[in-house]
């Protein structure tokens, strides 16, 4: 594949040298060629914004076989997917944790669904935007949480059309791997006059799917890669992403606006899981043979099996209330918002384990391990299928966290004439008042005996793209939990643990003033932010005798938030830019809990810390532009950012455990703190290019976009005594499409690539790591020739994911000794549009 992002980009810069050398094309046409046209209006957004930003139209989205709004990030410069069994999940800004990037429907910041601070981009389907900025450097009307960036998804306008409009798209498909469904279903309607305007939206997507994972434990020894536990799972069910919405909006004149919005959009996986845990090295223990590395023999295995139909979910709503009006020569603006997010897990597990086998085993292929069962201590053939095991037990696992804030927000803004230059000054006051609360449990009880596990075996065997070497056969899943259900009464709900829960309450109140002066050379933008945070966060301590009592702390800060950002038009086609600007992200909602559990007798506390001091960031950007062509662009960036305080885990010894257990333990005790810290002397750099081009005459009907991100991160983790990069850190990534358009047809092939970086910062020792990936997408549009008589548009489209069926790999340390492998096949779809 590296092969064909080489080729791609030699076309694209020997296309990019034809135009740089074509001194008579100084127009593109882009009537009938829309990707050329939502190219010119993304790169016309990039052109007149007043920082280093990005901007993706809806057309542009539209033209990708995008799932959601995570797959449309990803071909942004400097932008990265991380995918959770193949879906796009989270964005990695930059190389930045996820995190450092804040997220705003039409200018509203919002908290994320995960852990109150993380945005979760697979919620939120590519259709229910109509334009996303992406904001790379931060004015002082941004949010200060945006560390690395500031995404702001712009829902549809009810003006945007005049009358009466309707869109429709529907599409079918298919997952290859277990041959599964695949729909996709969207409207939008709206209407506008020349003072009202509403516009509603809907979309569903739902996908079938089947992954395939391996997980192991593996240790590098100098004779070679030991196997002490291989882990055999499949993992079934479906996906889907739901998202509705509305506005309705008023313009008595061209100087007022009053429209009330709200947003809803939901993701939710149902999981089921087959799993069988080969325990090679404690058999080994039992027996006294010997481990061999990398094939070998063991006449004692351990086996568990954890069979699985759970579920997770998590949804945004949002709701805003607004005004926009003139107040002499002010231009006012006001918000109301209310948003509140919700994020539930609910697995529980039939965990069955004590039965044995012999195994032999092969990890010559250390990402395709083999292992065949046979019966213990014998080199019969045995079917783990149906093992007796001693013991089954219940396992529960369960969490949750909702948050619901409030937000007012009011700007002003208006010309002046500031040291004789045309200056726009603008100013406004946030206040955001948040409560988050949850928990999560880890249980382990009993299972009923009345619930027979084995009436629940199929005769179906795995659907897998890799090796099924242990023969595992699919169980009805559903059909077990229900069962279990009803022998427990009904339902299966669990207490979350005491130790785990968190209650925040979390004010900011935020004012900001800046200035945007104009000159013939360019504009110069500059400005301060200040915001002020209080939060109180209540929990439970839990003593070794699983008595609870409350807690509750309270912390307070100021961060003072400058920026500056200069813009110079060295031609009427060239722009360079430079920028400075600081921000700060707060702790997770579950890393700042109070809850913990305390041992009195050892003097260990184990839970969140309320105590940590939130991350700071300050930093330069710079890009040159040249815009040669309409539809066309070349850049280069750097930036750097300081980041101090960075959030990691570990085990410390701190000198007064009662700071953290008031009423435990006595002041002054040396205690064990298992909880998060603050690391130092943090960074983050990188330099991008990009390019966006149609070929010259005679073949403008092609077209190449590219771009290519080069980061290097680090920080240290004094109680480590180690120095690690940022997780979401790759040092290269790279993005190239192909695309031909005429006849109607739009056709484009898109290529994406992240080479290795760490997984989180959660985990301690910093040791685990996501493997290269890369995705090759195809997608094919054809405008049925209809005519323009009827007033419509009828589009028929064709989209292709994960086209080389690509593999994920996670390993520990070294790449040498993977933890994780998930293949998931590719995915197909076909469908219609409609506007009318």
């Amino acid at each position: 594949m590296r092969k064909l992002f080489t080729l791609a980009m030699s076309t694209g810069l020997f296309a990019f040298s034809l135009l740089a050398n074509a001194q008579d094309i100084d127009e593109i046409t882009v009537v009938a060629r829309p990707i050329q046209a939502s190219q010119m209006a993304s790169i016309e957004a990039k052109r007149t914004a007043d920082n280093v930003a990005e901007a993706i139209s809806s057309d542009v989205i539209g033209r990708f076989p995008d799932q959601n709004l995570a797959d449309s990030l990803g071909r942004v410069p400097g932008l990265a997917i991380e995918r959770d069994q193949g879906q796009a999940r989270f964005v990695n800004f930059r190389g930045a944790p996820f995190r450092y990037t804040a997220i705003a429907f039409d200018g509203i910041d919002v908290l994320g669904a995960e852990n109150g601070r993380i945005p979760r981009f697979d919620s939120f389907p590519s259709v229910i935007t109509s334009s996303v900025l992406i904001n790379k450097a931060i004015t002082s009307d941004m949010p200060g949480e945006a560390v690395s960036g500031f995404i702001n998804i712009n829902t549809f306008d009810p003006f945007e059309f005049d009358g009466a409009r309707i869109a429709l798209e529907a599409g079918l498909g298919n997952q290859e791997l277990g041959d599964l469904d695949i729909d996709k279903y969207n409207a939008r309607l709206s209407y506008s006059n020349d003072t009202f305007g509403v516009v509603g939206f809907y979309s569903h997507n739902k996908r079938g799917r089947i992954t395939d994972n391996r997980e192991l434990e593996l240790e590098e020894t100098p004779e070679g890669i030991i196997p002490n536990n291989l882990d055999f799972r499949s993992y079934r069910g479906y996906r889907e992403d739901n998202a509705y919405g509305a506005s309705v909006e008023s313009r008595p004149d061209d100087d007022t606006r009053f429209f009330l919005s709200t947003l809803y959009s939901e993701f939710i996986d149902y999981e089921e899981r087959n799993q069988w845990d080969f325990d090679i090295a404690d058999g080994a223990d039992i027996s006294g043979a010997t481990l061999t590395p990398t094939t070998g023999y063991q006449p004692v295995v351990l086996v568990q099996r954890l069979l699985e139909a759970g579920f997770y979910n998590n949804s945004t709503f949002s709701n805003t209330l607004g005004a926009d009006f003139g107040a002499g020569d002010w231009e006012i603006e006001l918000r109301l918002n209310y948003t509140e997010t919700e994020n539930l897990t609910d697995l529980p597990i039939p965990y069955s384990l004590g039965a044995t086998i012999a195994a032999s085993y092969d990890i010559t292929d250390v990402d395709a391990p083999i292992l065949l069962p046979f019966e213990t201590s014998t080199q019969t053939p045995t079917n783990v299928n149906l093992l007796e095991y001693p013991r089954n037990f219940g396992l529960f696992f369960a969490s949750e966290l909702n948050t619901d804030a409030i937000k007012l927000k009011a700007d002003a803004a208006r010309d002046i004439t500031l040291f004789d230059t045309p200056t726009r000054v603008k100013m406004g006051v946030q206040y955001d008042t948040r409560e988050a609360e949850g928990g999560d449990a880890l249980l382990f009880g009993g299972f009923p005996g009345s619930v027979n596990i084995g009436d629940f075996v199929t005769d179906k065997l795995w659907d897998t793209g890799f090796n099924n070497s242990v023969q595992g056969l699919d169980h009805d899943n559903a059909g077990l939990r229900a069962a279990w259900e009803q022998a427990n009464g009904g339902s299966l709900t669990v207490d979350y643990d005491p130790d785990s829960l968190i209650g925040i309450d979390e004010d900011i109140f935020a004012v900001y003033a800046m200035a945007t002066s104009e000159y013939s050379w360019g504009s110069f933008v500059y400005g301060l932010r200040i915001e002020m945070t209080d939060y109180t966060s209540t929990g439970t301590l839990l003593d070794e005798n699983g008595d609870p009592s409350p807690i509750v702390q309270e912390d307070d800060y100021v961060d003072f938030l400058p920026s500056a950002h200069l813009n110079v038009d060295l031609s009427e086609d060239v722009k360079l830019r430079l920028s400075a600007s600081s921000g700060v992200s707060r702790p997770t909602y579950s890393e700042m809990r109070a809850s913990a559990t305390v041992d009195v007798i050892t003097f260990e506390v184990s839970g969140g810390n309320p105590l940590i001091e939130p991350e700071s960031a300050w930093g330069f950007d710079g890009s040159l532009e040249w815009y040669f062509a309409p539809a066309a662009i070349a850049s280069v960036g750097a930036f750097y950012r300081d980041v101090d305080n960075v959030i990691y885990a570990d085990s410390v010894i701190i000198p007064d455990g009662s700071t953290y257990a008031p009423g435990l333990i006595e002041p002054g005790t040396p205690t064990t703190f298992n909880s998060f810290f603050n690391g130092e002397d943090g960074k983050l750099v990188g330099v991008e290019a990009n390019l966006i081009s149609s070929f010259p005459a005679p073949f403008d009907t092609f077209g190449f976009s590219g771009n290519i991100t080069v980061l290097d991160s680090e920080f240290a983790a004094p109680t480590l005594g180690i120095k690690s990069s940022l997780p979401g850190t790759s040092d290269l990534i790279y993005n190239a499409s192909i695309w031909f358009e005429d006849f109607g047809v739009s056709a484009r092939v898109n290529y994406q690539y992240r080479d290795d970086w760490l997984s989180t910062t959660e985990n301690e020792g910093l040791s685990e790591f996501w493997a290269e990936e890369e995705r090759l997408d195809a997608s094919v549009r054809y405008v049925l020739p209809l005519g323009n008589n009827w007033g419509g548009v009828l589009t028929l489209f064709a989209n292709a994911n994960n086209l080389t069926d690509f593999v994920d790999v996670r390993y520990s340390d070294s790449r040498r000794t993977p933890n994780q492998v998930e293949g998931f096949g590719a995915r197909y779809l076909i469908g219609f549009r409609l506007d009318y």
